[in-house]
């Protein structure tokens, strides 16, 4: 089940029938030397996690260590609330979760402990779970259907990893908003019935767009601009997700 670039990836995909959330839990599995339920409970964990950092800003704001972030996902909760959000419920919802995140990575550990998870970095980290949790809630979708996705987004993070880079210290901020954005639109395909193809065409698409995107925090610190890169992240997601499912191939491969 190992795959070295996307290419093999679809390659597998297309000879076994699969998903490529389906091939990258078997790679888990043999590769990792793993039980199915072990590795079950891994991903549960990590989708509790996502859920916790990407909610409890908004009720508990608070500011970062820094001092340069903190109450953004609340402010935009409530203007959502207002009913003149102009991005609509889906988009908003994935904004709000992805700003959360980043206000509890960067949470000042007195008033609570910021536990997140990297998906791929610290700095991305908002982006995954942003879009996939507001889809669960806008499209009713079980906490199975959820982390289907974390494995197809695992995947497109694992070929950047072997590839390339995740590292915004080596590659700028299109290696880590970018993967972080590539990884969430191509679980986005997958999770609203689209084919492998077409997670790679929305994941290419990302990339493309956010090409160049160099890493230039203020004051030093990875607060800001990263969480509202964060929020634009998961807008660029679900837009290249839209095209990809609409049937807009991508000629960059």
């Amino acid at each position: 089940m190992d795959f070295r670039n996307a290419k093999e990836l679809l390659k597998v995909c297309q000879e076994q029938g699969l998903s490529i959330s389906a091939v990258m839990l078997q790679r888990e599995l043999t590769e990792g030397e793993q039980d199915p339920e072990e590795t079950d409970r891994k991903m549960d964990r990590v989708l509790e996690i996502m859920k916790s950092a990407a909610s409890t800003p908004i009720h508990t704001p608070v500011k970062s260590m820094g001092g340069l972030i903190g109450g953004e996902a609340k402010k935009i909760s409530d203007h959502k609330d207002t009913g003149k959000g102009l991005c609509g419920d889906l988009l908003e919802r994935a904004v709000i979760y992805a700003m959360a995140t980043l206000e509890t990575h960067h949470a000042n550990l007195s008033t609570y402990l910021g536990v997140i998870v990297a998906s791929p970095t610290a700095g991305s980290a908002g982006i995954v779970p942003g879009l996939l949790l507001a889809l669960q809630e806008t499209y009713d979708l079980s906490d199975e259907q959820i982390k289907q996705g974390l494995y197809n987004a695992s995947a497109i993070g694992y070929l950047a990893m072997r590839n390339a880079t995740v590292a915004g210290a080596v590659g700028g901020c299109q290696a880590e908003v970018g993967i972080a954005s590539a990884m969430a639109a191509s679980a986005t395909v997958e999770l609203m019935g689209g084919s492998p193809e077409q997670s790679l065409a929305a994941a290419s698409t990302v990339l493309m767009n956010m090409l160049g995107l160099v890493c230039d925090p203020v004051g030093g610190l990875v607060e800001y601009p990263c969480q509202n890169r964060n929020a634009a992240g998961v807008s660029n997601a679900l837009i290249a997700a839209e095209m990809s499912l609409a049937g807009i191939t991508q000629f960059i491969p």
